[in-house]
């Protein structure tokens, strides 16, 4: 977390926590969803509901170094004093996959391989160091290298299993809903 943000922490400590606004989809693309995206339904829905994407190089970066998870399960961005509560398309993390078959985050963080896991949609997820995340789908190629040349193997599993058996939450504010 950055020195900034920490101190604002320290500041203002009673900042009441934000849902909705932000969103991560299958791809890794941060998506700022404002009070219109929001009515047009859920993050996962797609379209307009999506949102609009983020392109600031700077703001992307800030967003990387200060995302984390809380206790429930739910990702957040620490944005100054408010946590920024991150609807999920899929999962937490969106990895890329390197020719050496080395992995990093969608926020450039870098992750050793734990297991590779494939849904019954053929999406590849990597269970890594930091946690669960798909597998960006420009690089399966590089997972079917890693399968043959690196000896990666496949566990089967159910996508629908995938969020309580690896603990995160895919949509906060719908949690946040519920708890009323």
């Amino acid at each position: 977390m950055d020195d900034i943000v920490r101190q604002a922490i320290a500041k203002w400590p009673n900042v009441p926590d934000c849902y909705g606004w932000l969103g991560l989809d299958a791809r890794g693309g941060w998506y700022l969803r404002d009070a219109a995206a929001q009515a047009a339904g859920a993050f996962t829905q797609g379209g307009a509901a999506k949102g609009d994407l983020l392109r600031h190089d700077k703001l992307l970066a800030f967003i990387g170094r200060n995302y984390a998870c809380d206790a429930r399960g739910c990702w957040f961005f620490q944005n100054g004093p408010q946590r920024v509560f991150v609807e999920l398309e899929v999962a937490p993390w969106i990895w890329r996959v390197a020719p050496d078959f080395a992995l990093s985050a969608h926020t450039g963080a870098p992750a050793r391989l734990e297991r590779a896991l494939l849904d019954e949609q053929g999406r590849v997820f990597a269970l890594t160091d930091l946690g669960l995340g798909l597998v960006h789908s420009l690089d399966v190629a590089l997972v079917a290298a890693a399968v043959e040349q690196a000896g990666w193997v496949l566990e089967e599993v159910r996508a629908a299993d995938l969020p309580v058996r690896h603990g995160f939450v895919t949509s906060p504010q719908r949690l946040a809903q519920a708890a009323g």
